[in-house]
């Protein structure tokens, strides 16, 4: 079925009505109305009537997405938004896919940033965990705060700032690696934030 170009002003269907394949690039409607007994089961109706368009076209998840939102459903809306990256990830090259994939964990490409905030509390955690069970040696003698495993393992994961402990102690052994690892791991998860809500800013 071709509906490219088409207009209506509400679309009521149902799931078995439609061919396999829809060209839905260009369709634009209104209202939807379909015979789903509850929103999340619309939803993942909907969704797959999406993906019957042959390809990657963003048009048809963003027409369904304001749909959504117009119905006063701005959770559906992102996470159709959401979905709409998810497939066009899967056209990218090797390299975007990887990118693809670590803002979708970190963010959900914008729409889910408390993820990030899940990712630092556990990151906080187990460097506490992990600090507090080693002896960190003092940079300078005599200089800089008490050691405090919390703030340290903070201040390695923010980049933007400093708290005074991550440049009056250091370590040896295992704990410099895990050092390490949480400072890369905190520019990581700051880029993917930003990319993540500026993706979202810009196309919304």
């Amino acid at each position: 079925m071709d509906l490219r170009g088409a207009t209506v002003t509400t679309l009521h269907d149902r799931e078995h009505a439609w061919p396999r394949e829809i060209r839905l690039d260009g369709f634009v409607y209104g209202a939807l109305r379909s015979d789903k007994d509850s929103l999340k089961e619309d939803t993942a109706y909907r969704l797959a009537w999406v993906r019957r368009n042959p390809g990657y076209a963003p048009q048809p998840y963003e027409q369904l997405a304001a749909s959504y939102r117009q119905a006063g459903h701005d959770d559906v809306a992102r996470r159709v938004l959401l979905e709409k990256q998810r497939h066009r990830r899967r056209t990218v090259h090797p390299a975007g896919r990887v990118w693809g994939h670590l803002l979708d964990a970190t963010v959900g490409y914008g729409y889910r940033p408390w993820l990030a905030g899940v990712w630092l509390a556990a990151l906080s955690l187990l460097g506490t965990l992990a600090f507090s069970l080693c002896s960190p040696v003092r940079t300078k003698p005599g200089e800089g705060d008490p050691f405090h495993a919390f703030v340290y393992t903070v201040d390695l994961l923010f980049p933007i700032g400093d708290l005074g402990q991550r440049g009056a102690w250091h370590w040896s052994g295992a704990a410099q690696w895990l050092s390490y690892l949480l400072i890369a791991i905190g520019w990581l998860l700051t880029t993917a934030v930003v990319a993540g809500v500026s993706r979202v800013l810009n196309r919304n």
